[in-house]
């Protein structure tokens, strides 16, 4: 098979990384990035004929692994292979350190990452984007080889990165054409007469979201939908933005409008996971100021009202008590006052709730520790990231920054983050925009880990956001606990999981612009060095 010229630099730069010292390279069924340079970064193109994927053996023999490497350099899912050494047997030395002088430059940065197993934390559900209406609507300007590979690239735990993860919005959100919601006439309806058939939005998606599933083989994505916004007659200001409340005799209303969606998707083929308590109520009640979207606004008093009156008892005694039902949705300075402030509102508020969920977007001015708060006082409650995005502040360049690795970087810090205090999944906003970033009918513009160029419908471009990603979906599967990990550098961030199939996997983040030499000591598995360039991510699995 010809590969197209672009990924002549992806090799390029593979074989740099290799003269710079990496273990032995090697040749797997993996498809390479073909790489593109913007001035402002590269990109990987997918066009009607080509895709890269992440396809490798997995190890089986016990101290072998396999490391996939990404970094500034323009580096994308690069493989490698090496083995751990037995630490107290001097006459081996780790694969790195045998490579020729001439082909190899010691970093003056040593650093040791020292694994404890003893120690374990949480255990993940996985990690997964979103199906918006802007999603749907991209997507269909795609020509169907391409649409496929997007599908691929994302859900296939083969060839792609493995997401299990997926996030819908419950009637629109700003990511469509419109503002919409089910029932939206007639008026005052409290019975919801006119709820009796998915609108023709969502039945796009779902045959889109079953074709996704054909194409990836992938049959275990867990759904979770959130609503926006009730129909404007339930709301205090009847508009779809604004200070807003849900009116009192409309509670019940509003718990039956979630009853009957998740009746209706069922009828057309998926089965919901889980449902929250809805999207940033926070937006209606301090955000309104600035937001111009969907949004309906709670207290967190009120919203443990309805929640223990309403939507709890309603949920648990319908067809659908298997339904996980996790509230907040919010930003993590709610937590976790958020919740206790619930059971204000009604005493057993909480009791109904399965999870917390927490959105990124003032991560970087919030401490993590608020994460650990809430995992403290709710053990029983999962923690989930359901949104996350860039380029929604008025400081940030609004849509794409097409090959920006400081966005990928971003990521990278958050989500290791996350996952270093007792988050268990992990949910990427739009998984695929178009290029100035919706469309949205608010202009709310923003960053995607996919791009597609909707003008010709015969591309699409893999952000390095969306390998900053997979470097943990593809690693961390479902059902990986977290143990300790510790590492004598600051500048290299470390988490490690020991996986259902009992291996090991650690992601290695080196975010210094120097190069450091990494000395892994596993009591189980001995000890293993790699060389980690400068601003790179790196994901080892190993028996």
């Amino acid at each position: 098979m010809q590969l197209p010229k672009a990924n002549a630099l992806n090799l390029i730069a593979v074989a740099l990384l290799y003269l710079a010292g990496s273990d032995k390279w090697i040749v797997s069924g993996s498809l390479p990035c073909a790489l593109r340079q913007y001035p402002t970064g590269s990109v990987c193109v997918c066009n009607v004929t080509y895709c890269d994927t992440l396809e490798f053996e997995e190890p089986t023999k016990a101290g072998k692994f396999v490391l996939v490497s990404s970094g500034r350099d323009g580096v994308r899912f690069a493989l490698s292979e090496g083995s751990f050494i037995d630490a107290s047997n001097e006459k081996f030395l780790p694969e790195v350190l045998r490579i020729p002088k001439q082909r190899y430059t010691r970093s003056t940065r040593s650093v040791t990452v020292q694994l404890d197993r003893r120690k374990v934390f949480q255990t993940v559900i996985g990690f997964g984007g979103a199906f918006t209406g802007a999603v749907s609507y991209n997507l269909g300007r795609l020509k169907p080889d391409l649409r496929y590979s997007l599908y691929r690239s994302y859900y296939s735990a083969s060839v792609g990165i493995g997401y299990n993860l997926m996030r819908i919005p419950i009637g629109g959100c700003d990511f469509d054409l419109k503002p919409w919601a089910y029932n939206e006439l007639p008026v005052n309806d409290a019975m919801l007469t006119n709820f009796t058939k998915l609108d023709d939005r969502d039945l796009m998606k779902i045959a889109q979201i079953r074709e996704l599933m054909d194409v990836a083989n992938n049959r275990k994505i867990k759904f979770m939908g959130a609503a926006w916004s009730p129909p404007k007659w339930m709301k205090s200001n009847n508009d779809w933005t604004g200070s807003s409340r849900l009116k009192a005799e409309y509670y019940q209303t509003w718990a039956d409008y979630h009853i009957k969606y998740l009746k209706l998707v069922k009828e057309a083929g998926l089965n919901y996971w889980a449902i929250s308590t809805g999207n940033e109520p926070m937006n209606a009640v301090i955000g309104f100021l600035f937001i111009r979207f969907m949004s309906l606004g709670w207290t967190a008093p009120s919203q443990g009202k309805w929640v223990g009156e309403n939507l709890g008892p309603t949920l648990r005694n319908s067809a659908f008590r298997d339904v996980k039902l996790f509230a907040g949705d919010d930003q993590r300075y709610t937590f976790p006052w958020w919740f206790s402030q619930m059971n204000q509102g009604h005493p057993n508020a909480t009791e109904y709730l399965d999870g917390l969920a927490v959105h990124w977007y003032w991560d970087s001015v919030t401490p993590p520790g608020l994460l650990d708060q809430a995992a403290r006082l709710y053990p029983d409650k999962l923690v989930f990231n359901t949104e996350a995005s860039l380029g929604d502040k008025p400081f940030q360049t609004h849509g794409p920054i097409l090959g920006s690795w400081d966005r990928a970087e971003s990521y990278i810090t958050y989500i290791l983050q996350d996952l270093q205090h007792n988050v268990h999944g992990w949910i990427d906003w739009n998984l695929m925009l178009n290029e100035i970033g919706g469309p949205n009918y608010a202009n709310n513009f923003v960053e995607s880990a996919v791009i597609a160029n909707t003008t010709t419908g015969e591309e699409f471009y893999k952000q390095p956001i969306f390998y900053g990603l997979g470097h943990f979906s593809k690693f961390i599967i479902e059902g990986s606990t977290r143990f300790e990990t510790t590492s004598s550098d600051s500048g290299v961030i470390v988490v490690g999981f020991v996986r259902p199939d009992r291996k090991t996997t650690l992601i290695l983040y080196n975010k210094k612009t120097s190069s450091c030499e990494v000395t892994i000591k596993d009591p189980e598995r001995g000890t293993a060095q790699l060389h980690l360039p400068p601003k790179s991510v790196h994901s080892i699995l190993y028996a």
